[in-house]
């Protein structure tokens, strides 16, 4: 599904990713971990196409195609999806029209009719409870007011509602509580199949208590130096980030 090789990054002129190489395939949750500084937000902002970061070399393959040719549109049409470290409240928006309008533009753009009302009504109470989203925070203005937990209980929904082929989680679990912390655990565990996956980039073990991934690899100075299954979260948590440096030529 996503193909990275040998991927350069500068950012004002700074490299800050010096030749990742990773692989996700369809069914797999993969968790990438590293101190802050590594290069972690970079790589989920190339993936997304933001236009702060500057590919220097490299590429990036989506399900066949040249990822890194497509705009951030475009990703989210062909099913790439973006959950921010720190969501953003859009005043005056709300969550209904929201999701309506994203779902419909997407179904669109899947050669798909649109969702009636009724119809969407109904999948967004599905969704809500799905993830553990409370139904008047779904009547309110996108992430206005919304505590850091309710704003990634937000985040999961709208992953369910648009059911991405591929998700990039950056630092999700940031600043949350242990309950919101849990709800989001859960929602991304439920929404795992075989025919999609996951990224989840996060800077602590406690997260993967509550995920289990498939694969944790550990960026360090911009490089993913060490990848194994989740013994090595383990391991991170015991050891800290700095035998890294000792142990892996970077």
């Amino acid at each position: 599904m996503l193909k990275i090789k040998e991927l350069y990054v500068t950012i004002n002129d700074q490299e800050i990713l010096k030749g990742i190489n990773l692989e996700v395939n369809p069914g797999e949750l993969h968790a990438i971990m590293g101190p802050n500084g590594s290069g972690k937000s970079t790589l989920a902002s190339v993936l997304a196409g933001r236009e702060e970061v500057n590919v220097t070399s490299g590429s990036i393959e989506y399900n066949g195609e040249d990822l890194l040719e497509m705009d951030p549109e475009e990703r989210a049409h062909k099913g790439v999806f973006l959950g921010f470290q720190y969501p953003v409240e859009i005043p005056g928006v709300s969550m209904v029209n929201f999701m309506k309008t994203a779902v419909n533009e997407q179904r669109k753009q899947r050669g798909m009719e649109e969702l009636s009302a009724s119809d969407f009504l109904k999948l967004m109470r599905e969704k809500s409870e799905f993830v553990g989203l409370k139904n008047n925070l779904t009547n309110r203005a996108v992430n206005e007011g919304f505590s850091g937990g309710e704003k990634k209980r937000n985040e999961i929904f709208q992953m369910a509602m648009l059911d991405p082929a591929l998700s990039i989680l950056d630092e999700t679990d940031s600043g949350l509580d242990i309950d919101a912390l849990k709800a989001v655990a859960n929602g991304v565990n439920k929404l795992k199949r075989k025919d999609n996956a996951t990224v989840v980039i996060t800077h602590y073990q406690r997260l993967l208590d509550y995920i289990i991934p498939d694969f944790v690899h550990v960026l360090y100075k911009g490089k993913i130096v060490k990848s194994s299954d989740k013994s090595l979260a383990l391991e991170l948590e015991e050891k800290g980030y700095d035998w890294l440096e000792k142990e892996v030529e970077v």
